[in-house]
């Protein structure tokens, strides 16, 4: 209990300090800045000549691609002699904005993207421990879930669908039904373009994301992770691979009930939204820790509470 208080305390002022911590950082002046201008939490100040490393507070961004000057090499190696972090500018937009710039992407670079193999292992581990340990209490939810679709409307209380996983596979993934039976000759849409299907209990159960509860047994069998990339359809994957370079990438990893693109950008209904969802998935594989998915387990309960992407 004390761990558990020690823990949301943490949480809660970490989130009221974050607001008021700017990172301050000094720029060579070689590249667009106007998205680090842009930025609420960062201050950016323009180096002049003669350059002074006592200038720079919490690091120093340049964009390394580009032409630098003999006396800027110079002055950027020094900073990194004496412990100055030097960002490329790429790099540190990255950083701030949680997603990877694909349009700068190659075939060469994508392969830095590579997941760690070990943490992976541990990650399916502790997500079956959870899911084990919290199963009286989700199993109660789903009982009482699947009792009140059956009382609103006809049809399976379980939706079931073909959908992408790792490595490309496709399997069946399992949801509470929110809609009205789809006839079987309807084609594939986003999930913006069904609002006229959603039932009433479909409006709370897709609000909270209890709808997504029962993908915790494609969890267990292995087809998903608690978080990782959303899985998408067969026929949007096909379309999404000839419109968007590198998308395949994203079956790197297991996909998710939840992830950080999901509780960052919230749905994709287009090739443009997907363009940037992807450089979220993509962001995520490469930065895949505990720590990463610790914050989208934050960022999903704040999802859950607000309703925020919920279609």
């Amino acid at each position: 209990i004390g761990a558990a208080f020690s823990f949301v305390w943490l949480f809660i002022t970490t989130i009221l300090r974050t607001g008021h911590k700017k990172l301050t950082l000094h720029v060579i002046d070689n590249f667009d800045t106007q998205d680090l201008i842009d930025h609420e939490n960062l201050d950016v100040y323009f180096l002049t000549e003669p350059y002074s490393q006592s200038a720079i507070k919490d690091g120093l961004v340049v964009d390394l691609h580009k032409n630098i000057t003999h006396h800027q090499e110079k002055f950027i190696a020094d900073c990194s002699l004496n412990n100055i972090p030097v960002f490329h500018a790429d790099s540190i937009k990255e950083m701030i904005d949680g997603k990877v710039q694909i349009k700068h992407l190659s075939d060469n670079s994508i392969g830095t993207l590579q997941p760690n193999p070990i943490y992976q292992i541990f990650k399916r581990l502790w997500e079956t421990v959870i899911i084990v340990l919290t199963l009286p209490l989700t199993l109660l939810i789903m009982v009482l879930t699947a009792i009140a679709i059956r009382l609103e409307s006809r049809g399976p209380v379980i939706f079931t669908q073909e959908r992408v996983g790792q490595a490309g596979r496709v399997f069946k993934i399992y949801k509470f039904r929110s809609m009205t039976v789809k006839t079987s000759c309807a084609e594939d849409k986003f999930a913006t373009e069904e609002h006229a299907r959603i039932t009433r209990i479909g409006k709370v159960i897709r609000k909270v994301r209890i709808d997504e509860l029962p993908q915790f047994f494609n969890v267990l069998k292995g087809d998903m992770a608690l978080i990782g990339p959303r899985p998408e359809q067969e026929s949007f994957v096909k379309l999404f691979e000839q419109e968007i370079p590198f998308y395949g990438y994203r079956h790197i990893v297991k996909p998710g009930i939840t992830g950080w693109a999901q509780t960052v950008q919230g749905y994709a209904d287009d090739t443009d939204s997907t363009k940037e969802k992807l450089a979220y998935d993509l962001y995520y594989i490469k930065h895949l820790s505990f720590w990463l998915d610790l914050n989208i387990v934050f960022k999903t309960i704040r999802t859950m509470l607000t309703g925020f992407g919920a279609k």
